[in-house]
């Protein structure tokens, strides 16, 4: 094996460790990623029901990204000089092919990202939305009832109190003031 390596020009045995290494890495990261964790983690609890992401989303350098580059740059060159290209032709494509790489994994788990959070309901988005209640609802926060609220494009039904005199019944249309807490809503009666 030394022998084969030796026989190669400094070039050729440059991108062959780049190759490898990131390779190695690589594979690391998607065996991490899919089977056992890594950005995909979906565990979840009551804290996490409204919190707000405010992440920067789609990202270009990151070591995942950067990792892809050097795979794909070493696997590239190597190809490109056993097909007797010149150094300058070979470290272009290489590169180009590099961020194409980068590119493409980011955008990979960028969707794998948004399809991991797409099903979070942030609760604040309810602030404003006209309803309609679905089980009674106390007057003066006597008892807590549920509405059914289309928010962030799906139906759903969410416990809701309000500060009214009177109970609000089922069927009567109401509109969210506040948020209480994580899950529960502060609503109003409309006025006819």
């Amino acid at each position: 094996m030394m022998e084969f390596f030796d026989e190669m020009s400094t070039l050729e045995q440059t991108y062959w460790i780049i190759a490898l290494i990131g390779s190695f890495i690589f594979l690391i990261i998607f065996i991490v990623t899919f089977i056992g964790g890594g950005d995909t983690d979906m565990e979840a609890d009551a804290n996490d029901f409204e919190a707000d992401d405010g992440g920067v989303g789609f990202q270009f350098f990151t070591f995942k990204g950067i990792v892809a580059f050097f795979t794909i740059f070493g696997w590239t060159g190597i190809t490109c000089l056993d097909s007797n290209l010149s150094t300058t032709v070979t470290i272009i494509i290489s590169v180009i092919a590099g961020l194409i790489m980068m590119f493409l994994t980011s955008l990979l788990f960028y969707w794998m990202h948004k399809l991991a959070e797409s099903g979070t309901l942030k609760v604040k988005n309810a602030v404003g939305v006209i309803c309609e209640v679905y089980l009674p609802i106390g007057a003066k926060r006597s008892k807590m009832g549920k509405v059914q609220i289309k928010v962030q494009g799906s139906l759903r039904e969410l416990e809701a109190i309000t500060d009214e005199d009177e109970d609000l019944k089922t069927g009567s249309m109401v509109k969210v003031t506040e948020i209480v807490s994580a899950e529960i809503l502060l609503v109003e009666k409309l006025s006819k």
